[in-house]
């Protein structure tokens, strides 16, 4: 882009992107639950195969909905919203979704926690058995394969789940808030150990957060939302190259691009 500010409604792409390149694209995509309450409204943007993208915004402004839209979790009201040319419609086996809570099975021990996409699809595999571990052991938790949900902390747990989400193969990740609730040291070494996941993979990833330090930590580009009803505000483009550190975030050109996302939130309160 030429500017790291984008208006409104106006789709975005990288400068270099040819259409193969485009795996999610949106177009006035808006989502009505009722005549009162319109949780996005014309949001339209393209995100590029192997992209990192954060989503920011005030509770309550579109940015679930959008990621369930994009995951064919729901209908949209009107507009469209594409992965790889095709309308979505309903889930794909291409897109994994994590949310907030790591949502595990009690009676299941991590490694089988991991197993239930495999399980869902058919026959459990030696190959599945392995990948599994192996997801695990890429998340940090090798020694924790055996364990219970009940034997894990809460960042342990988000491991699993993030390891499941691993396990489904899917090249499209959307991340709802999944380290909203841990403590900031937690957060910290999940999101290196995340961006350093998808910065070894071709997987194209939606990133939704209330934090904006860590949404700018993650992200090629930051897509600001205005409060309900949802629109597309500004996108901002992040030009720091990887691999990165927790140090970036303490230098001036990092606390730039937060003050410029800052107020971009702060003009529409």
């Amino acid at each position: 882009m030429s500017d790291s500010l984008q208006e409104a409604g106006e789709a975005v792409s990288k400068p270099s992107a040819t259409n193969s390149d485009v795996v999610i694209e949106a177009n006035a995509l808006t989502k009505a639950f009722s005549e009162e309450v319109v949780a996005l409204q014309g949001a339209s943007f393209k995100i590029n195969e192997g992209d990192f993208i954060s989503l920011v915004g005030p509770s309550g402004c579109g940015k679930s909905t959008l990621l369930r839209l994009v995951a064919g979790l729901i209908e949209k009201t009107s507009g469209s919203v594409k992965v790889r040319e095709n309308e979505v419609t309903e889930p794909r086996t291409d897109i994994g979704m994590m949310f907030q809570k790591p949502v595990l099975l009690e009676w299941r021990t991590a490694v089988e926690n991991v197993l239930l996409p495999s399980e869902l699809t058919g026959k459990i595999t030696d190959e599945d058995r392995s990948r599994a571990i192996q997801a695990l052991h890429l998340v940090g938790l090798k020694d924790f394969e055996f364990h219970f949900p009940r034997q894990l902390s809460g960042g342990m747990q988000q491991r699993v789940a993030l390891a499941r989400l691993l396990q489904t193969g899917a090249d499209i990740l959307l991340l709802d808030e999944p380290f909203g609730a841990l403590d900031e040291f937690t957060r910290e070494r999940l999101n290196i150990e995340l961006m350093n996941i998808v910065d070894g993979t071709a997987t194209t990833s939606l990133f939704v957060t209330h934090n904006i330090a860590e949404a700018i930590f993650l992200a090629d580009e930051v897509m600001v939302m205005t409060p309900r009803p949802g629109k597309l505000a500004r996108i901002v483009e992040v030009p720091f190259e990887r691999p990165r550190s927790l140090e970036l975030q303490l230098t001036p050109e990092f606390n730039k691009i937060e003050s410029e996302v800052r107020n971009i939130l702060g003009s529409y309160v």
